[in-house]
Order: C-alpha cells, then sequence, then structure tokens
C-alpha cells in the first residue's frame, strides 16, 4: 500500500476535524481524538498545523469552502428563482445527508462569539471572510438584490436552528418556508 503524502494527510485531518468540531466544538475537541480518527499522533498533527487553531479554521475553511462549491454548482446556468430554489433544495439535501456541515457551521459561529469575547479576533475575521464568500456566491445568481440574498441566507439559517433542534419535516414550524425534505 502506498504511503499517503503530507497533503493527503492534511486532507484527512480536516475532514477529522471537521467531524470532530462539529460535535464537540472547538473548546470540547482535542487534538488528541483529531489524531485518533486520522490514525496519525499528535506530534505528526503538529507537523501539518501549527496547532488547534489552526486546524479549526482550516475545518472552518473547509466547511465554508464545500458550502460555496454546491451553491455554485447548484445555481449554474441559473438566475433568480430558478437558482434560489435550486440552492436551497442542494443546501437541505446537504444537511440532511451530511449534518455533520450544519453542525460545524454551528460551531464556527459559537467559536467566534467565544474567541471575540476572550479579545481573539482572528476566529471571526476568517468566518466572517468565508461568509462574505457565501454572499458573493449567492448574491450574482439571486440577481445582484441585496435583498433576496438576506432573505435566502436568513431563511437558511432558520433551516439550520430547526434541523439542529430536531423538528420533523412535517412540523408545523417549516409551513411558512415551503416543506423541505429533511431527516426529522
Amino acid at each position: 500500500m502506498a504511503r499517503m503524502s503530507a497533503e493527503e494527510r492534511r486532507e484527512n485531518v480536516i475532514r477529522a476535524a471537521m467531524t470532530e468540531f462539529a460535535r464537540g466544538g472547538y473548546h470540547g475537541t482535542s487534538t488528541e481524538a483529531i489524531a485518533r480518527r486520522v490514525g496519525v499522533s499528535q506530534p505528526y498533527l503538529f507537523r501539518l498545523f501549527p496547532g488547534k487553531k489552526a486546524i479549526f479554521l482550516a475545518a472552518a475553511e473547509r466547511c465554508v469552502e464545500d458550502t460555496i462549491r454546491m451553491f455554485s454548482e447548484a445555481a449554474e446556468g441559473l438566475e433568480g428563482e430558478e437558482a434560489r430554489h435550486a440552492m436551497g433544495g442542494a443546501y437541505i439535501e446537504a444537511i440532511s445527508e451530511q449534518p455533520e456541515r450544519l453542525m460545524m457551521q454551528m460551531q464556527m459561529y459559537l467559536a467566534v462569539a467565544a474567541a471575540e469575547e476572550e479579545g481573539d479576533r482572528e476566529f471571526g475575521e476568517a468566518v466572517r471572510a468565508g461568509w462574505m464568500r457565501l454572499w458573493d456566491t449567492i448574491h450574482l445568481p439571486l440577481g445582484a438584490d441585496a435583498h433576496e440574498t438576506t432573505t435566502f441566507l436568513a431563511q437558511g439559517m432558520l433551516i439550520n436552528c430547526l434541523v439542529a433542534m430536531g423538528f420533523p419535516a412535517d412540523h408545523r414550524v417549516w409551513a411558512g418556508l415551503g416543506a423541505p425534505e429533511v431527516d426529522g
């Protein structure tokens, strides 16, 4: 069996970190758990990343980039209402099939709030930059309309909260959003 390159191991660490941080958050996840999930030692983990914060920020960046790629692919060649429906459907499918993606997003926002409370702005700057790339990805297919973009993202955040709280798809709280097909 061929040995993995450092870049392949780094990729494995990022994916494992997304899963671990999604479950335990920044403060509740140990680098030992990430290393164990990947099958490497902690010292090797720290040869790939300078510390836990760098691992978290790489996982957060990957989460945002995966979401951007998903929205871009869903909206390709579409505009306005068609793009909105395609992106919304792709998002609901993604968080239904990959709940760790939703959980990682929620942990990112919590990590920003906690870090900034402690005077650390790096988390927030990185996550806000990702949010702006996400905003721009959605904004153009929706006709470069700020209201439409805001509404789409606001509905997405509501969907995040409802899914995270475990509301089943047939619950009345979904009525104003249409009938999303989420596993509850």
